[in-house]
């Protein structure tokens, strides 16, 4: 089958620069991974940036079947967006508008799940656990109701961007203003949970695989939360995953059932990983919901995925096939003369400036 991964590398594909720009983007290495597994598992691959020229560019790569006008390829998409609001919802926005398939939430699901407020009372509507909160901005800081410390982040980013620890009302203060500054949006503050921290990581539909667990070892770390520097493999005291987490099975089964909660809650699709805490009398509490969680090699989704028995390749190709069976009832169609053959025509394979630096787990 036909599937274009699409991502985002370039900044240049839009009309104007206009609104907060997008701090993420997928590494080199995790692109051409994937690329190496959908090519590996039968499929050709196309690789388009995901901006202003994607709806042409799929036209000519996978043009509608001749004699049914139904699609003939599916999009793998791993565009985190330029620009803007929601960005993770625009290029399923574009996708649904042109009516072509893609694997991954849709506009809906990424947009509730990126905004970390509607995350929670989506969560807490369903009966799911998670920190108490607030909504602060330069204007209003109110903490009553709030014990500290507390976490201050950006309502809407993701990969720990901007995550402040606070003990006391300056330092609170501080925090929210550089969210304001640097992220030109309001912040998230919700009571820290003192213990530990596990993800969940969820693949398929109707029919749902939860992964083993991963719990994060902080070891004598002073600030036991996953930050930026975390995810981005830059500080030398970087937390350990334990997968299988040590959690014994009523707490595991809890986790499982929250954390698939949180999915049908947030209208996740084909797969998805949910961020738990967990305090010491054993009580869990649910951070947030990744609607796209990383397909980085050194990310919690792929070591879960791992100690289940998938291979990398296995994983990419099971997530297509999730998508392809939500579409059609059946998985993806296979060609196994084209496994490990280059791209179509001239549409490009993994431009080698990617840029690696910019690459979470």
């Amino acid at each position: 089958m036909k599937v274009a991964l699409v991502r985002n590398r370039s900044r240049d594909g839009v009309i104007n620069r206009f609104g907060q720009v997008c701090p993420e983007l997928y590494g080199k290495r995790s692109v051409q991974m994937t690329i190496d597994a959908l090519r590996a598992g039968g499929h050709t691959v196309a690789v388009l940036e995901g901006d202003k020229n994607l709806l042409a560019n799929l036209e000519a790569f996978m043009r509608p079947d001749a004699q049914t006008g139904q699609p003939s390829g599916m999009v793998f998409n791993m565009a985190y967006g330029i620009q803007g609001e929601s960005r993770y919802t625009h290029v399923p926005a574009m996708l649904e508008m042109a009516g072509v398939p893609y694997t991954g939430a849709g506009p809906l699901g990424h947009a509730v799940s990126l905004d970390k407020v509607i995350t929670k009372i989506l969560m807490r509507d369903a009966g799911v656990p998670t920190p108490n909160f607030k909504l602060m901005n330069r204007a209003a800081m109110d903490d009553t109701g709030l014990t500290y410390p507390l976490i201050v982040k950006p309502r809407h980013e993701s990969t720990s961007y901007g995550l402040h620890l606070v003990r006391d009302r300056k330092e609170l203060q501080e925090a929210v203003l550089s969210v304001a500054t640097e992220y030109l949006q309001d912040a998230l503050v919700e009571g820290y949970i003192d213990g530990r921290e596990i993800d969940v990581g969820l693949l398929g539909n109707e029919a749902m695989e939860c992964l083993p667990l991963v719990e994060f070892d902080f070891g004598n770390r002073p600030m036991k939360t996953v930050t930026w520097n975390d995810k981005y493999h830059k500080r030398p005291d970087e937390a350990a995953k334990l997968c299988p987490a040590p959690v014994d099975e009523d707490l595991a089964a809890r986790l499982r059932e929250i954390s698939l909660a949180t999915f049908r809650a947030c209208h996740c699709r084909d797969y998805s990983r949910v961020d738990i805490r967990i305090d010491p009398s054993g009580n869990p509490f649910v951070l947030e919901i990744n609607s796209m969680a990383s397909l980085g090699p050194g990310g919690a989704f792929v070591l879960a995925a791992k100690t289940a028995g998938y291979t990398f390749p296995a994983l990419v190709c099971r997530i297509l096939d999730v998508a392809h069976e939500r579409y059609f009832g059946v998985p993806a169609p296979r060609d196994p003369c084209v496994a490990g053959k280059g791209p179509v025509g001239n549409l490009p394979v993994c431009e080698t400036t990617l840029r690696s630096e910019h690459s979470p787990n």
